[in-house]
Formats: C-alpha cells, structure tokens, sequence
C-alpha cells in the first residue's frame, strides 16, 4: 500500500510479523490503541501464525509479508528474532509499509543504516520498540532537562543488574551467539537504559569500555557484564554497569546530575515493574521513593516481565499510529535506534581494542 492512501481517518491497519514471545505485546498494544486495528499475523511456522491469530482474535494468519500486504496492511510491527530484522523491514518498506521494530533494530550499524535509509527513500516510517520512555517517570525527568530544572545534564550512572536462567539462552539457538543475537546484556537487555541515558544526556562523542562472561560461559559466547565510561557532546559524563549474572535481579537504575545541582533517578525494580523516579533533589524540593528491598520477587520470569511492559508498549504504539497520521517521526525513530546501536558497537570496539573509541 502507498503510505500516501493512508488517512488520518481511517484506522491503521496492522500486521504483526513473527508470533514469539514478544509478538503478544505489539498485538495487545496495537490492538488497544485509537486508530488502529490488528487485522493479520504471520509467522515463518503456518501452524504457530494460526494459533497466535485465535489466541488474539486476529482475522488471517500468513506466512509471507506479501500475503500480508495484499489483506490491504498498512504498517508492521516487527517481531522476528533479530538477525532477520533487516530483510522484513527492507522488504515491508519496499511494499510502502510503515514499520514499528522491536529492539534492537539490528545486530550491527551498516544493517542498520540499510534499514533506516530504505525507510525514508521509500516514505514510510521506522519506530523502533524502546517502550522505556514512555514511562512517566522518564517523561518526568525529560521534562525537567527540558524546562531548566536540571541545566545541563553532566554526570549519568546507568546500573543494569539483572537476572536470567540458563534456559533463556538454551530454548532459542540464536541467542548468545555473537553472529545471530550481536552481542549479550548490552545488546539484548541494556540497550534499552543506554537508549534513556542518550535521550536524557544526548550524543555521545567518546566511549571506553570493558566486558566479560563470568557466570553464563557454560550457554553463551556474548558477554553477560560490562562496564563504560562515556562522554557526551555537551561535555557531559556517564558510567554504565551491567550483567544478567545479578542472582536475584536488582534491577535497573538511572541517575542524572543536572549544572543546577539538581539530580534526579528512575528505577525499575524488579525487572518489568514501571519505571518509578525513587530521587528527585532538586532547588526547593526533595523527592525519595527507595523501591529496591520492598519485598517482591525480584526473579519473576520472562513472560511476566514482558506482560508487565504491554501498556508502555501501547503508549508507544499510540504515538506510533499519531506519527503516520500526521505524517511526522514517532518518538522513537529508526536514527534513534541505530545511533544507540552504535553505542554498544562502541563499548565492545573499545574492549577489543584497548582504547577509547571517538563516535
């Protein structure tokens, strides 16, 4: 479909392609967004297509994006594992779709770039699922940089402390495996506290980074910690720590120093929960909500983290749907995602190297 036949008025038409496990959040989130409705899925196994279709109350079931594209679809939502991303989005841009890709958008930069430029010669659009800034807590601490409050933001620490079993790499042959899943905590888990950090500090221009495997070597050959120290355009800082070898999770924390004196944090804890602002120091106010210790299961499985993230996946998909009819860039774009992207590419280039990496 010609992305211009699109109206304002008529609603979105979405196919969800690859019906794994994140594909139930892009259905629900689409699903219960104004403007749009779900209307095909595909996957790569006919059989798996049919029953995510019953179990979502989606009319067709496919296993092609043609036969997707001739049902009159507008946009995709893109859940494939991730070496395939590039192919699906290439290809549904090529048929005049807009694309809504779950992260990361590729497992390297070029693939990347291919993606985004295929998008914008073809008109459509390209959002990329970082469901995070969505929360109210970040938006809270966006608007602060944004209005004054915090000044310039200068010192970040982003802490990625979490928790996964051996089966969440042994059930899916691709993941941990340098040439299909690109990389470990850091591509798959981090890439989403990097993508608020960038968007709370903005560009980075200089990055020194080290990771290692020390608890998941058995399953994987990506690393499961690493740490960075990152300078940014503004003249700024950051620190980065993260592991998926934390047992329990402790959760994620990020904590922004404004030139006011102002600092502020959101917090998720355990894994899934909603992003909550557990500090707010600023001139006049002071703000505490500690979340870490508060009694829950900080080890609650993959499923349920991804439940827990599906109305922050709708939010998204609300934008998302707005972007195409008023034919603007959603919130997240396809640059945003490429240029987080390359912030992982560049702790890893940094650990190989030995030195510090200039972006």
């Amino acid at each position: 479909m010609n992305p211009s036949s699109v109206s304002s008025s008529a609603p979105l038409r979405v196919g969800v392609v690859g019906c794994g496990m994140i594909a139930r959040n892009h259905a629900e989130a689409f699903t219960a967004a104004p403007g749009a409705t779900v209307v095909a899925c595909s996957d790569v196994d006919p059989a798996r297509a049919r029953a995510f279709a019953d179990r979502h109350g989606i009319e067709h079931a496919v296993s092609s994006l043609p036969e997707m594209a001739a049902l009159g679809v507008d946009a995709v939502a893109v859940c494939t594992p991730h070496p395939t991303h590039e192919a699906v989005v290439i290809a549904a841009a090529g048929l005049g779709l807009h694309v809504l890709c779950e992260k990361p958008i590729a497992i390297d930069t070029p693939t990347a770039a291919r993606m985004v430029t295929a998008c914008r010669e073809a008109g459509v659009r390209l959002g990329v699922m970082f469901q995070r800034r969505f929360w109210p807590a970040s938006q809270r601490i966006r608007r602060a940089i944004d209005d004054g409050t915090l000044g310039t933001p200068v010192l970040g620490q982003c802490t990625v402390m979490l928790h996964r079993r051996p089966d969440y790499y042994t059930r899916n042959a691709w993941r941990g495996r340098w040439d299909t899943d690109g990389g470990g905590v850091l591509m798959t888990q981090a890439i989403h506290y990097l993508d608020l950090l960038r968007w709370f500090m903005g560009p980075v221009v200089e990055v020194t980074g080290r990771y290692a495997t020390y608890v998941h070597g058995e399953h994987i050959e990506v690393e499961d910690s690493a740490t960075a120290l990152l300078r940014f355009a503004s003249g700024g800082m950051a620190t980065v720590l993260a592991t998926t070898g934390a047992t329990p999770g402790e959760g994620v924390q990020i904590k922004i120093t404004g030139s006011t004196g102002a600092t502020v944090s959101v917090s998720e804890y355990p894994e899934g929960a909603e992003g909550v602002n557990d500090l707010w120091d600023v001139p006049g106010r002071v703000e505490q909500a500690p979340v870490f210790g508060r009694g829950v299961d900080p080890d609650i499985d993959l499923a349920q983290i991804n439940e827990q993230h599906i109305p922050f996946h709708t939010l998204q998909a609300v934008d998302f749907v707005r972007a195409v009819a008023e034919d603007r860039e959603p919130v997240v774009t396809g640059q945003d995602a490429l240029e987080s992207l390359r912030l992982v590419e560049a702790i890893y280039a940094s650990h190989r190297t030995g030195e510090s990496i200039t972006l």
